[in-house]
């Protein structure tokens, strides 16, 4: 077990293999064990990073009464510091993308690529979108102080998957797996990244002032607001390539990791030629 003192936290990781860096950034309510499959395809060619959001896992949560993608950023860019990593490629899944896109707006200097995978950017494309992003995750944290975040959540993706008309694709079961094997969350510090969440459509990212290779993947079957995010990114970011990846939902990265794990390291490896 090893943990940094990153910007007023101790933040647990875990660091494998030896090669350029890669860190990778979970999503809400989950923690660094979403990546153990990921960490351990690359560990031979790459060091691999895998931490536990604030808030989330091992490291627990803090006194600020409000997280915001920022705060998270500027944990990642401390804890990059801490572990002296030299531009490392950020791979965030959904929330973690969010942190990742702020990263690269905060700290451009400080990365040489980006990976986002089942993602969003802070525009909202419509009213289904805005209620979907906005109002239905803060409608849930009364519910969950009552009977807890595993049985709303259950509801809440049926709810989305009536409001989009489309069932969201992917194995739930990883991710229930997942929560099981880590330390459960406060249902204070759900709150503070439900809202964070919520209040990425405010932020300052500027897809347009990406300035490094980034490699978009999402789910097949995601969410369609989370597919048009994907085009998005697409049209947006000056260097880009976008990847559909087959029979995934919402956590392509655990549905099919092979196609995920190719995916990722056909980008690693470009990077690698080009930096040569």
């Amino acid at each position: 077990m090893a943990f940094a003192r990153t910007n007023g936290i101790d933040t647990y990781y875990e660091r494998r293999g030896e090669g350029p860096p890669v860190v990778f950034v979970h999503g809400a309510v989950l923690d660094h064990g979403q990546w153990d499959r990921q960490t351990e395809a690359l560990r031979d060619d790459y060091t691999t990073i895998s931490y536990d959001i604030r808030g989330h896992g091992r490291t627990g949560g803090s006194e600020p009464a409000t997280y915001s993608m920022e705060l998270f950023a500027d944990d990642l860019a401390a804890l990059v510091s801490e572990l002296d990593l030299d531009r490392p490629v950020v791979c965030g899944l959904s929330t973690g993308g969010c942190v990742a896109q702020a990263y690269a707006m905060r700290y451009p200097d400080r990365l040489s690529g980006l990976v986002l995978a089942d993602t969003f950017s802070p525009v909202v494309f419509d009213r289904l979108e805005r209620f979907q992003r906005l109002v239905v995750p803060r409608l849930t944290i009364p519910f969950v102080r009552l009977v807890g975040y595993e049985r709303v959540e259950k509801v809440m993706v049926w709810f989305q998957e009536r409001l989009s008309g489309t069932p969201a694709g992917g194995d739930y079961g990883n991710v229930e797996r997942l929560r099981e094997r880590g330390p459960p969350m406060a249902t204070d510090e759900f709150a503070k990244v439900i809202r964070a969440v919520s209040r990425f459509t405010d932020s300052s990212v500027v897809l347009g002032d990406i300035d490094v290779p980034t490699l978009v993947l999402y789910g097949e079957n995601e969410l369609p607001f989370v597919r048009r995010h994907a085009a998005a990114f697409g049209d947006g970011i000056p260097t880009v390539t976008v990847r559909s990846v087959p029979g995934a939902g919402h956590a392509s990265n655990l549905d099919n990791p092979a196609f995920f794990e190719d995916a990722l390291r056909e980008f690693l490896d470009g990077l690698r030629t080009v930096a040569r």
